[in-house]
């Protein structure tokens, strides 16, 4: 097919939000065929950068974007959050914004409701106490900070279990980073490919 054909029947996945619905298909019959369990989910976000120069016909930015601080580097473009299923590794949920939302707001929005337990990285420190969440029964197995976790080494006798149980629950959510590799390596998304968040989402 030629260059108008592909274009066309991405604009008709974008308009009629196939792509999502295709997800969504695909990820029932896994479920149907026992590939995809629903005992515990994995989360966790990652910048994807979009173009950030003005010198274009509109000279300005893609207003759909923001820029966001990581560590001590600006970034710009958009966030993808994903749920990953603990047992497979496959992606269940996905949920994409502007690379300024907060990890914790789209929380909520990762699961599908018959989890036993949730893992997450430093950043989702709180997720208990949100309000939105407080009715999600499940054990949450979230980091502890950086800082915490290096306290926690100077005495590495006294808070043998501590330490332990802070690596186990790195080995659990170690799947959730797969994902973002094939979608950044292996599809060669690191940059956001076009304009406004609902085009990049599908």
């Amino acid at each position: 097919p030629d260059r108008t054909t592909i274009m066309n029947f991405r604009h008709l996945l974008e308009q009629h939000q196939l792509a999502r619905q295709l997800f969504k298909t695909i990820n029932r019959w896994l479920a149907e065929a026992g590939v995809m369990m629903t005992q515990g989910t994995l989360v966790d976000a990652t910048i994807i950068e979009a173009p950030s120069s003005t010198k274009n016909k509109q000279q300005q930015r893609d207003p759909e974007m923001h820029q966001t601080k990581k560590g001590n580097q600006w970034h710009f473009g958009m966030k993808a959050h994903i749920g990953v299923d603990a047992k497979s590794g496959l992606t269940h949920s996905l949920v994409t914004t502007a690379a300024n939302e907060h990890d914790l707001n789209q929380l909520g929005n990762l699961l599908h409701g018959k989890e036993q337990f949730v893992s997450a990285d430093a950043g989702y420190q709180g997720a208990p106490q949100r309000e939105e969440l407080a009715e999600v029964d499940v054990d949450w197995l979230i980091a502890e900070r950086p800082g915490k976790v290096k306290t926690l080494k100077q005495h590495p006798r006294k808070n043998k279990t501590a330490i332990i149980i802070e690596y186990m629950k790195a080995r659990i959510r170690a799947k959730v980073e797969h994902p973002f590799r094939i979608i950044k390596r292996q599809f060669g998304f690191v940059k956001a490919r076009y304009k406004g968040l609902q085009k990049n989402d599908n």
